[in-house]
C-alpha cells in the first residue's frame, strides 16, 4: 500500500528538464525514490521543522503537516544549489546543497517587504520536533483560545478561537479556527506537559507551543515569520464556537448590491454589470495569491463551478496583491490560475492592506478578512457574505460547510432570473 502511495503521488509532480535541471508546472514525470530531509527554519524565538521529501533526482518535492502533501511546483538546480518555488505565493527556499546536509534561506514575499530566515536540513531524519518524545499528558478534544497579540499596531487586541486536537501516543494533528479562517494542517508532539505544533505550506510559517498546568489549561505562545508573535491560553469545552462567518461582514445602510469595474490578468475592463452575468448566480470572493486559505477557497470554487457552470452560475475573484504594481500582480494571478485550472474569472482589484481594500467596494462595511465570499442572485441582489473559509484542514468543520454552501446555492439557482 505504501509503495502505492508513492506511484499515485508521482503522478501529480512536476518533473525536470533533461536540458536544464529545471521543473516546470508543464512537464510531467515520475521522480526518483524520494529521500526524506527533515528542514529547520530558524524564527527569531522559535525553530520550524519541515518535513521534506524530495526525489533522489532533484525531479520532485513535496513537504507534509499532518494529512496534507504540499507539492512544490517549481524546482530549480545548478550543481550543488537547489531552489523550490512556490509561484502562486511567489515565495521560494533556496538550498545548499553539502553531502547529507544542506544550508540556506527562506523568503516570503510580505506587503512592502519580504521575510527571510536561515534554513539548515540534514538527510534521512524522519521525526518533527524530538526523536523521541513521552507524553505525560492528552491534549485531545475542543478547546476555547484567546489570542493576544504582542507588539505593533494591535498590540493587546485579542482574539477568540477553537482549537480541534487529536493525539495519538505522543503524535498531534490539528488546527486552530478563528472567525476569518482557519490555521490549516497543523501537526506536532506532546513532549511531558509541553504541547508544539507548527505548518510549513509555502506561505505560512507557524510554530506553536504551550505548557499544560495543573488544571488542565494550556498557555503558549504562536509565532510566525519573522514577525509575528501571539501569546494564548486554552481551555478545554466542547461547545467552543467562533463567531458566525455570515454576520461578520455586510451592506451599508441604503445598499442591497455590488458595483465594480476592475481589469482582468490581461487588462481588459471587467465590471459586474456586463451581459455575461445577467440572470445568473454570481459569485464574488475578495483573495490574495499571497493567502493559504484563500488558495484552499480556489480549489474549493474551481470543483464547484467545474460541476455546476451549465446551471447558471458565474464566478469572479478580486485579487488584492502584496504590491500595486498591476503586471506583477497580473502575473501572480496567472500563476495562481494556471496551478488551480481555474476557468472563471480572476481581476486584479488592489492591494491587500484591508483599509484600502474596502475602498475599491465601498458599499461593504468593512474587509474583514481575505477570503470573502459574497452571494449575488440573478437579480444582482446580494443575499449572503461568508467571511474567511475553514479550509479541508478543519474537518467537520470543512464538511459542514460545504453542506450550507450547496444548499445556499442551490436556492439561488431555482429562482427564476428577472
Amino acid at each position: 500500500m505504501r509503495n502505492f502511495f508513492w506511484v499515485l503521488l508521482a503522478l501529480a509532480l512536476v518533473a525536470c528538464s533533461p536540458d536544464n535541471d529545471s521543473a516546470t508546472p508543464a512537464q510531467v514525470a515520475a521522480p526518483g525514490s524520494p529521500e526524506n530531509w527533515r528542514l529547520e527554519i530558524s524564527l527569531p524565538h522559535e525553530v520550524l521543522p519541515v518535513q521534506l521529501h524530495l526525489a533522489a533526482d532533484f525531479t520532485a518535492a513535496w513537504i507534509e503537516n499532518g494529512a496534507e502533501r504540499v507539492l512544490i511546483p517549481e524546482i530549480h538546480r545548478e550543481g550543488s544549489h537547489l531552489q523550490l518555488r512556490f509561484p502562486a505565493f511567489n515565495n521560494t527556499l533556496d538550498l545548499q546543497l553539502s553531502g547529507d546536509h544542506m544550508t540556506g534561506e527562506l523568503t516570503l514575499v510580505k506587503r512592502g517587504y519580504e521575510q527571510r530566515m536561515p534554513v539548515s536540513g540534514t538527510r534521512g531524519l524522519a521525526y518533527r520536533f524530538s526523536p523521541n518524545p513521552a507524553a505525560a499528558v492528552d491534549v485531545t478534544g475542543r478547546w476555547e483560545v484567546v489570542f493576544t497579540e504582542e507588539g505593533g499596531e494591535d498590540n493587546g487586541e485579542t482574539i477568540q478561537a477553537v482549537a480541534e486536537l487529536d493525539q495519538q501516543g505522543s503524535h498531534v494533528v490539528g488546527t486552530f479556527l478563528t472567525p476569518t479562517g482557519d490555521y490549516r494542517y497543523l501537526e506536532g508532539e506532546v513532549n511531558e506537559r509541553q504541547l508544539k505544533l507548527s505548518t510549513f505550506d509555502g506561505a505560512h510559517a507557524y510554530v506553536f507551543t504551550a505548557l499544560m498546568d495543573g488544571d488542565g489549561a494550556l498557555t503558549g505562545d504562536m509565532w510566525s515569520g519573522t514577525r509575528g508573535h501571539e501569546s494564548w491560553v486554552a481551555r478545554k469545552n466542547f461547545d467552543a464556537k467562533v463567531a458566525d462567518p455570515y454576520a461578520l461582514t455586510f451592506l451599508k445602510e441604503g445598499y442591497d448590491s455590488l458595483a465594480f469595474t476592475f481589469p482582468d490578468l490581461d487588462g481588459h475592463p471587467v465590471s459586474l454589470a456586463d451581459d455575461a452575468y445577467k440572470g445568473k448566480v454570481v459569485l464574488v470572493t475578495l483573495s490574495g495569491t499571497w493567502c493559504p486559505n484563500c488558495a484552499d477557497e480556489v480549489a474549493f470554487l474551481t470543483d464547484y463551478f467545474g460541476r455546476n457552470r451549465d446551471r447558471g452560475v458565474e464566478i469572479i475573484t478580486l485579487l488584492y496583491e502584496h504590491f500595486d504594481d498591476f503586471e506583477r500582480a497580473a502575473a501572480q494571478g496567472k500563476a495562481l490560475r494556471d496551478q488551480y485550472g481555474i476557468e472563471y474569472e480572476v481581476l486584479v482589484a488592489g492591494v491587500s492592506d484591508k483599509v484600502q481594500a474596502a475602498e475599491t467596494l465601498p458599499m461593504l462595511n468593512a474587509v474583514v478578512a481575505f477570503p470573502t465570499m459574497i452571494f449575488l442572485d440573478r437579480a444582482g441582489k446580494v443575499r449572503r457574505i461568508h467571511t474567511g473559509f475553514s479550509g479541508p484542514g478543519t474537518g467537520a468543520h470543512y464538511a459542514k460547510f460545504r453542506a450550507n454552501f450547496d444548499q445556499i446555492m442551490d436556492e439561488l439557482l431555482a429562482e427564476s432570473a428577472p
